[in-house]
Formats: C-alpha cells, sequence, structure tokens
C-alpha cells in the first residue's frame, strides 16, 4: 500500500466543515465544536475539518448540507443541538444518551442568580 493511498473506510462516513471567522477570533469556538463532534460520534465521522474565513461566518456542514450558520440560526449552536441536528441527518435511529434526555422536572438544575431584587 502507497503512502497516498486513502483509508477506504473512511469513504462512506461523514465529513464536517466547520467555517469560522478569523477577525471574530472564533477559532477556539470552532474547535470546540469539532471537540464535542468528534467526542460524541468517533468513528462515525470520517473526518472534522476546520476552515478560516472572514466576514462573520460561523457555518457547519454535513458532506455540504448545511447544518448550522450563525445568521440564519440566531447565534451559535450549543454542543447539545449540535449533536441532535447531525445526529437527525445522519443516523435518525441513534439514541444520544443523556443529551436526549429531558430535564428532570423533579430536581431541577439550579437557576442562575438574578439581578433583580426580590
Amino acid at each position: 500500500m502507497s503512502a497516498t493511498t486513502t483509508d477506504p473506510t473512511k469513504n462512506d462516513r461523514p465529513r464536517i466543515t466547520i467555517l469560522y471567522c478569523t477577525q471574530c477570533n472564533w477559532l477556539l469556538r470552532a474547535a470546540w465544536m469539532a471537540q464535542e463532534l468528534l467526542q460524541t460520534f468517533g468513528q462515525d465521522i470520517g473526518e472534522v475539518a476546520l476552515i478560516p474565513g472572514t466576514g462573520g461566518h460561523f457555518e457547519i456542514r454535513c458532506n455540504d448540507a448545511l447544518i448550522w450558520e450563525r445568521k440564519r440560526d440566531g447565534g451559535f449552536p450549543g454542543p447539545k443541538e449540535l449533536k441532535q441536528r447531525l445526529r437527525d441527518i445522519i443516523w435518525p435511529e441513534r439514541d444520544l444518551g443523556h443529551t436526549d434526555r429531558a430535564a428532570n422536572v423533579e430536581n431541577p438544575a439550579p437557576k442562575a442568580p438574578s439581578d433583580d431584587p426580590a
């Protein structure tokens, strides 16, 4: 096998691209999203590519299908929402474990302190 031969098992796995704005310093956010996807989907993803850009762009695509676009979707995705959107496109039957579970109604997470006087 030559050094230029690619792994044939990667050809059928999705390619995720994250286009981020270098002018806005969104590299760390893009890298965090990439890490979250790789941690959750591991060997099911063929590649996660970070693509530097400009102009306030932050777009996440799977095999060229737009999953998230900052301007269209009103901000940045949280890891939970991004993982669910990717799963819904590629593996709709896949259970994401605690990410898919509803919040515990009996013991909800504590609320952040408010600036409003009580």
